[in-house]
């Protein structure tokens, strides 16, 4: 969950999706890799957001998930998962909105904005609702 200067969250919507459903960025972690130095590299690979315009404030104290509904098991992913568990951090940017850059190497979202945190679990796509607020609980104290 990345923050700007007034509180409000990255969200973006993806490129393989027509819906109108935004989500934070997210991504998976390479072989023995730290969950924490993971999300930096995600979240530049995925918005071209370089890890020193990013100051960590905090991390989930647990680890959460969410299911694929049964419509999409078999056919995201090649089939092979059924959802994902997730390490969640919350941080600041420390950057302008001209160092995002969503024309990356394997560029995944198509447009990009500010959110109120109050307004993700209603924005993003109905299975990943309840990971949405437990996120937002998770980060209660510091939004």
């Amino acid at each position: 969950m990345l923050l700007n200067g007034d509180n409000k969250v990255f969200v973006a919507l993806r490129i393989d999706n027509a819906a109108e459903a935004w989500q934070m960025p997210q991504g998976g972690l390479e072989e023995g890799e730290d969950p924490e130095a993971g999300m930096l590299r995600e979240l530049e690979e995925e918005t071209g957001i370089r890890p020193d315009l990013v100051q960590v404030i905090a991390r989930a104290r647990r680890t959460l998930f969410y299911d694929l509904p049964e419509d999409l098991v078999g056919k995201v992913w090649k089939g092979k998962y059924r959802g994902q568990r997730q390490h969640w951090f919350l941080a600041r940017f420390l950057g302008t909105d001209a160092d995002v850059n969503l024309e990356t190497a394997e560029p995944e979202f198509r447009g990009w904005r500010w959110a109120e945190p109050a307004e993700l679990p209603r924005i993003i796509v109905p299975f990943k609702r309840r990971l949405y607020e437990d996120v937002l609980e998770e980060f209660a104290d510091h939004l």
